[in-house]
């Protein structure tokens, strides 16, 4: 039992701190940042959403969002967006399911059955959060470490040559978390389901057991009384 609890706290743990990077990480401006800081007097960030500029100097920060969600926009952002939200949601639900799970919450208190059923629930929910998080933060990176490697062997400079930045570490750090929480919760959460499911079905062939043993000792002594109850009317009778 306290293996169970230790797994459901470092599972939860890890799925509380990867739902909040996925979450920043989407909603932060830090997806791309210029790489040549050394040139620049202000920092530029390219987010999912809008692009902000930072001055060096006095830290004063302006951001201009991108147009409306229905114009047309690189497909790799579009598809960024798409998966980063999917691995947000799923991530919230699989940690939502987690805590119902936890044997600390009083949640079906008498179903230990169906709350390890609901943790492995969660597992699952968060193995598959991790797929587009991961598939999304990386092609991304990818992508941008691609575009500014083709420039630089072409020898063009453009200006502003960008590198990822910290909210695509976010949506990496995430997306690993959910992996690894995931795995807890579904590889070893499973064999003390199996452990449970077997003292459950111990405990219910006693319970079974006592009863018949019960209705025995009754039936044995129901006859009893009703002979004893027979004699004494027959005695009556005969007097």
């Amino acid at each position: 039992a306290g293996m169970r609890f230790f797994l459901q706290y470092v599972g939860c743990f890890f799925a509380f701190f990867s739902t909040g990077f996925l979450i920043a990480s989407t909603w932060t401006d830090c997806w791309m940042v210029n790489a040549d800081d050394s040139l620049e007097v202000s920092t530029k960030c390219r987010g999912l959403w809008w692009e902000c500029v930072t001055n060096v100097f006095d830290g004063i920060q302006t951001c201009d969002e991108y147009d409306s969600i229905f114009a047309e926009h690189p497909v790799k952002l579009v598809l960024t967006r798409a998966m980063m939200i999917t691995a947000d949601i799923l991530a919230g639900f699989g940690f939502l399911f987690l805590v119902l799970g936890l044997d600390c919450v009083k949640f079906l208190p008498d179903e230990p059955l169906i709350k390890l059923r609901i943790c492995l629930v969660s597992g699952v929910t968060l193995l598959i959060a991790g797929l587009p998080g991961i598939t999304g933060s990386v092609w991304y990176a990818v992508d941008v470490y691609v575009e500014r490697s083709s420039l630089v062997f072409h020898n063009v400079f453009l200006g502003i040559q960008y590198k990822f930045g910290w909210s695509c570490w976010l949506g990496m750090a995430g997306s690993l978390g959910c992996f690894l929480s995931g795995a807890l919760l579904t590889c070893c959460m499973y064999l003390f389901r199996e452990t449970s499911s077997g003292r459950l079905h111990s405990a219910y062939s006693l319970r079974k057991g006592y009863s018949s043993a019960g209705t025995i000792v009754t039936n044995v002594h129901l006859p009893s009384s009703q002979t004893a109850t027979a004699k004494m009317y027959a005695v009556d009778t005969r007097v």
